[in-house]
């Protein structure tokens, strides 16, 4: 994985976001158009379609999109890689289309990154209701899986206030990499087809001595699918990413 250019102290900051669609063209329009009126041309988009769908971006939109028609579907972290392969940012993004953006989140997270040892950075994720989500956890433990599946788990594993705090980990719906050091940790490790991506590449960044910021003060609202806890299949990956995590942590 070849390190992208410009450096990041470059003015101003370029961000390179990577969005995969399952089949949520709907829901990847509207976080286009959310994209379009508070971003405007300072970043470019790499959209991957991982099923076939009739899905094809505005023409007046302001960035440049790269639309990626998958003949077969890739995982989470296959499709985030594959499109980091065509960025030339100082900044990488990597976004769920069912996330809803209500600014520029963009600016006070470069400002993050800034800080020599910050590896990633992300905001406050919140609900449609507005209620702050667990995208920012402490390491998960057998322990803790097992308080989680008897529902005695705490809500948040922090408190979500004004200031910038260091958690272990930040869930994959948005996550801000300097794109040199998401490029030196080779990307997400695409033998976690879907789950745990997130909390393995967190890991392997503080592993070599990068730090994990969530800001509060910027915000973006995600309408959870929830798909592991409706459907077989998901559950079967969320489980095996899961053995696989607990598996190779040490390693």
């Amino acid at each position: 994985m070849t390190p992208a250019s410009p450096t990041f102290d470059a003015q101003p900051a370029r961000v390179a976001v990577s969005i995969v669609s399952h089949g949520h063209g709907t829901l990847v329009t509207a976080l286009l158009a959310d994209l379009a009126a508070h971003c405007g041309d300072s970043i470019s988009v790499v959209l991957t379609l991982n099923v076939p769908e009739p899905l094809a971006p505005d023409a007046a939109l302001p960035f440049p999109v790269a639309l990626v028609r998958n003949p077969a579907p890739k995982g989470f972290g296959a499709n985030h890689n594959a499109a980091f392969r065509q960025c030339r940012e100082a900044c990488f993004c990597v976004l769920n289309p069912d996330v809803r953006l209500g600014a520029n989140p963009f600016p006070r997270l470069i400002a993050e990154l800034a800080q020599p040892r910050v590896g990633v950075a992300a905001p406050r994720i919140v609900d449609p209701a507005g209620r702050v989500e667990d995208s920012a956890r402490r390491f998960p433990t057998p322990g803790f899986i097992l308080r989680k599946l008897a529902g005695t788990a705490a809500h948040l594993d922090h408190e979500i206030g004004r200031e910038v705090i260091s958690p272990d980990w930040v869930a994959g719906m948005f996550m801000l990499f300097r794109s040199a050091v998401f490029a030196e940790l080779q990307g997400f490790d695409e033998r976690y087809f879907l789950y745990y991506e997130d909390v393995d590449l967190c890991r392997r960044l503080r592993a070599r001595g990068y730090d994990v910021r969530l800001v509060p003060s910027v915000s973006a609202t995600h309408d959870a699918r929830r798909e592991s806890r409706r459907s077989l299949r998901h559950l079967r990956w969320h489980a095996a990413s899961m053995l696989r995590y607990f598996v190779t942590r040490k390693a």
